[in-house]
């Protein structure tokens, strides 16, 4: 017979190879004097946080212990509580998967842009030993282990920085339409144009480079060979979205949002997706800025590297 507990707490599975990362942002909240580390998976036994933390895959934030003698204890335990679930496996790898083959199948496949997302809830759940099983059935991805894989465009995008927009407007259901207007800066060479105009859109596009060739002709992508912080968004007032995934230091890609989108009252932007590229250390109190700004989010997406996303109106 399984004996459950709740247990305090949260966990936060960090993205891939950005532990040191995690690691740091829990310090800088004061949340790492508490923690025990299960391989890219961390404990923290302090009171969950107001915010999702920025470096993280998954947070898994009502936690559980499961002390079980077989997989269907264990599996019939994790069912008492709800339908789906995947493991985040890091030791007893074949009990692990076995006590997931008991449980009802669940899709690990690479999504379809653009295809309809399962909005049940997804728990996660890990084995500490051979009889114990560290579990929450409420985490703030519903993707395997929070990762947004995609079934790969590897012919037509330019780069595969196309997968970062995939996956925004996927995880937001949120696009934009067919005759929307969007600038993009620092577009070269036309990864998240590419994204754009498969939509539909019109799309401006700046940089000091050209696109490919293909987008180059396109009648729907206005080039302007430019540097990206130059261009003025009310020039373009039918524009509603702004694209930036360009290289630049994060203190610029703030003051060119805060004057343009929030100082002025006549900004049309509506929506924008921008790369924070950083810089070495992770400067919290600059990211916590962008966080602050309104109606707007701070993420790490699947694709990203030592950067992270400001999203805004999505």
């Amino acid at each position: 017979m399984a004996q459950i507990k709740k247990i305090p707490g949260f966990a936060v599975l960090a993205p891939n190879e950005r532990m040191p990362q995690l690691k740091s942002e829990l310090q800088y909240r004061g949340l790492s004097k508490n923690i025990d580390l299960y391989d890219d998976l961390i404990w923290c036994k302090e009171k969950l946080p107001s915010y999702d933390l920025y470096w993280q895959q998954n947070m898994w934030i009502d936690l559980h212990l499961v002390h079980f003698t077989s997989i269907k204890d264990c599996a019939d335990a994790l069912r008492s509580f709800q339908r789906n679930w995947w493991p985040y496996l890091f030791c007893e790898l074949s009990r692990g998967k076995y006590i997931q083959e008991a449980l009802p199948h669940v899709s690990g496949r690479p999504l379809i842009c653009g295809a309809s997302l399962n909005q049940t809830n997804l728990g996660s759940f890990t084995l500490l030993d051979k009889n114990t099983a560290l579990f929450s059935p409420l985490c703030t991805s519903q993707r395997p282990n929070g990762t947004w894989e995609f079934n790969e465009d590897k012919i037509n995008p330019p780069s595969r920085a196309y997968l970062k927009l995939w996956e925004v407007f996927s995880r937001f259901s949120t696009k934009p339409q067919k005759g929307d207007y969007c600038l993009e800066l620092g577009a070269s060479p036309g990864g998240w144009t590419w994204v754009l105009r498969e939509l539909g859109a019109t799309v401006f596009a700046f940089d000091r480079s050209p696109l490919i060739e293909k987008l180059m002709r396109d009648p729907l992508v206005h080039f302007e060979k430019k540097d990206a912080f130059s261009v003025t968004p009310s020039d373009y007032p039918k524009a509603q979205w702004l694209f930036s995934d360009v290289i630049c230091y994060p203190e610029k890609l703030y003051e060119y949002i805060d004057k343009h989108i929030f100082q002025n009252k006549n900004s049309s932007i509506k929506h924008a997706v921008c790369t924070i590229k950083l810089q070495g250390e992770t400067d919290y109190t600059l990211v916590d800025r962008f966080r602050a700004l309104p109606n707007s989010k701070v993420i790490h997406l699947t694709n990203n590297k030592h950067e992270l996303t400001w999203i805004f109106g999505l």
